[in-house]
């Protein structure tokens, strides 16, 4: 569990992700895809590999899977969770 509650005490969960990530073909693709989602509130972490076409990203349980498919569909890839 994770504290997130700028000092409210609330409690959220952490959520994991994992994506399939298309069309990335260097580290600038895999780069901006991860600087937009950890820009993103919500998000606690984004590891995303062009070389392995996945991605990892690790949310409070305020942000869906389809949140961050959405997110990362808007910087141009393909993207399926």
């Amino acid at each position: 569990m994770l504290d997130r509650g700028a000092g409210r005490g609330e409690i959220m969960s952490e959520i994991t992700h994992q994506l399939s990530i298309t069309g990335m073909t260097c580290g600038g693709c895999s780069g901006r895809v991860t600087r937009v989602l950890e820009a993103t509130p919500g998000v606690i972490s984004a590891t995303i590999s062009h070389e392995t076409d996945s991605g990892t990203v690790v949310t409070t349980e305020s942000l869906s899977t389809q949140d961050i498919v959405d997110i990362v569909a808007g910087t141009g890839f393909g993207v399926t969770a």
